[in-house]
């Protein structure tokens, strides 16, 4: 089988267009906008409690890679999803075309 040559951008919308992928960047998406409203509901009464955790956990282990400090960590939140979520993207596409490829090849051997 021949190898298809893909620029940067046609990879990445290969391993994000996906419903894996898609699924888990709408998981973490409804997590930080859980977050958010937690966070604002919270300063009003003065309780800011531990919500951030979550979209840090979220997108663990990558979003914990990232070695900032203060308000510039919360930059890890995204790079983890986009990190994690064409992790999983590729993955599914392995999953799916090798099983596409046998069931190619079961056909044609039969």
């Amino acid at each position: 089988m021949a190898k298809i040559s893909r620029s940067p951008a046609q990879t990445l919308r290969h391993f994000l267009g996906n419903p894996l992928a898609l699924g888990y960047l709408g998981i973490v998406l409804g997590v930080c906008l859980w977050v958010a409203v937690d966070a604002f509901s919270a300063s009003s009464s003065g309780d800011a409690g531990f919500a951030g955790v979550w979209a840090v956990l979220a997108t663990a282990p990558t979003s914990l890679l990232v070695p900032f400090e203060g308000p510039v960590a919360l930059t890890g939140i995204p790079i983890g999803a986009f990190v994690q979520a064409v992790a999983l993207g590729a993955m599914y596409r392995y999953v799916t075309e090798r099983r596409a490829r046998s069931i190619a090849n079961g056909a044609a051997g039969a």
